[in-house]
């Protein structure tokens, strides 16, 4: 019960990695914010949650939109009076293209919900955090933007990754004192939902070749990473074992990023 008497947010929690930690955070004693803008799907976490004898709340908002992640972060620290933990998560591919095809609108929706999203979260719960005397900040960057830079089309997205680190990176320093650890987790290729809602197009014109080694992750021979390992990661991070680890990108990627980067 590494976290008991600990009250964490996780955002984009309907699934995926989001999903994986709020159980795994659960599991070890922490109450639960549930966050997404989908109900059925944060609903079907907080029930998976409470059957195991976890407490959780629902908690519905688009991340992008400041006035809804204020009320959802103020529910849940009424509804469990404090807050310690805030995993920012939730995120979106978005539009893969070539930069001079990508619309100005598909830029915007990529950075808003994944740049934005990630500073609203933060600005609306560090108060929190700061009010329960300290706390950790996790943030869900990934290998793009950071390590590699070979996907075509990714620009906005790798963008959007490449900015969380920087903030993590001045956060850490920012909120040092206040005894608040932020570090980001930069995941490779992992079996989740996210590419099922990603669109790609006329990605091969901004592509140039690439002959990879045999086995893309070296670590698995070729097979891709879990939310559930993610998970575990997270938890290290928000627990008192990392109590001396901030501002730092921790690459999650069975070293693929090692070879295409």
């Amino acid at each position: 019960m590494e976290l008991k008497g600990k009250v964490a947010l996780v955002t984009g929690a309907g699934s995926g990695i989001g999903k994986a930690a709020a159980v795994r955070f659960a599991r070890e004693g922490a109450a639960i914010g549930v966050l997404s803008r989908t109900e059925s799907e944060v609903r079907k976490t907080v029930e998976e949650i409470a059957a195991a004898g976890g407490r959780a709340i629902p908690l519905v908002a688009d991340i992008a939109d400041s006035a809804a992640m204020k009320q959802a972060i103020a529910q849940l620290v009424r509804e469990y009076g404090r807050l310690d933990i805030v995993f920012a998560n939730a995120g979106i591919n978005g539009v893969w293209a070539p930069i001079d095809e990508l619309a100005p609108e598909e830029w915007d929706r990529t950075i808003n919900i994944n740049l934005r999203g990630t500073y609203l979260t933060l600005h609306h719960a560090v108060p929190h955090l700061r009010a329960a005397g300290g706390g950790a900040v996790l943030v869900t960057a990934s290998v793009n933007g950071t390590r590699i830079f070979s996907n075509a089309g990714a620009t906005a997205y790798s963008c959007t990754k490449a900015a969380q680190v920087a903030m993590v990176q001045m956060l850490a320093v920012e909120l040092a004192k206040d005894r608040i650890r932020v570090n980001a987790i930069c995941p490779g290729w992992i079996e989740t939902d996210i590419p099922d809602n990603t669109e790609t197009r006329n990605t091969e014109k901004a592509g140039e070749p690439v002959e990879y080694p045999e086995g893309e992750i070296p670590l698995t021979d070729g097979r891709p990473g879990d939310s559930h390992e993610v998970a575990e990661l997270a938890l290290f991070l928000a627990s008192d074992r990392a109590r001396h680890v901030t501002g730092t990108p921790v690459w999650i990627d069975g070293a693929e990023s090692l070879l295409v980067g």
